[in-house]
């Protein structure tokens, strides 16, 4: 056999064995199928400046989440990615915008204010932070299931656990009242959230566990993809 028939094979037990591993089935309608039949739903949401608000302010959106707590009668998980903020693209529109400006005071001031960018980014590292709500629903058959049918279900092939349609949407109606609950109650804090369609879900997952190549390789847009039959 040859070098690169080995190479071949190594990537592909690699890339098995990587899948068996992760907990996510499949991907659609919005949601995340986990390999246990649990759904799972992502909320991004939006900050404010607490330090900022007066007194008043303050007591109001505490008191605002502590209600938006007592009102939940399951698990949330709520989780704070940071991430370097890449402005490559913007560096080099300024740029471009540099040398098709005609007005010389303008040319310079776009000058400058590029090098002013590049030396900012050059002392610090500017993060970006979003934050997320993953929203569970877990049926209650799920619940029974004792240590050895867990450990079986690691084991289990993604594609021989897809869930049947009508109790899919039966699970995602559920899970909707659940999204529904957390907005509204994030609405009343002040704050404004947005359940992650499929494509996003799609692009959190894979820039989580690939940091470095989505720096530079962008996923396609699921709507684009073409299934062979």
């Amino acid at each position: 056999m040859t070098d690169a028939k080995h190479k071949n094979l190594a990537r592909n037990k690699i890339s098995i064995s990587t899948q068996q591993y992760l907990d996510i089935a499949e991907i659609k309608e919005d949601t995340v199928i986990l390999r246990d039949g649990s759904l799972r739903a992502v909320i991004l949401v939006s900050s404010i400046n607490f330090a900022l608000k007066s007194e008043d302010e303050q007591n109001a959106i505490i008191a605002a989440y502590v209600s938006f707590l007592n009102n939940i009668d399951f698990p949330i998980q709520i989780v704070i990615q940071s991430r370097e903020l890449n402005i490559e693209n913007y560096i080099k529109d300024l740029e471009r915008r540099e040398k098709e400006q005609t007005n010389e005071l303008l040319k310079m001031q776009t000058n400058e204010y590029v090098q002013y960018i590049n030396e900012l980014i050059s002392m610090s590292k500017i993060m970006n932070k979003r934050f997320y709500i993953a929203v569970p629903y877990n049926p209650a058959a799920d619940k029974r299931k004792g240590f050895f049918s867990r450990i079986i279900d690691i084991f289990r092939p993604a594609g021989l656990i897809k869930m049947k349609e009508e109790k899919f949407l039966q699970r995602r109606s559920e899970l909707s009242r659940r999204i529904d609950n957390i907005v509204a109650g994030l609405n009343s804090v002040g704050l404004n959230a947005l359940a992650l369609d499929t494509q996003g879900l799609i692009e959190l997952y894979y820039n989580s566990y690939n940091p470095s190549t989505s720096l530079n390789q962008r996923l396609v847009d699921v709507n684009k993809l073409r299934v062979s039959k």
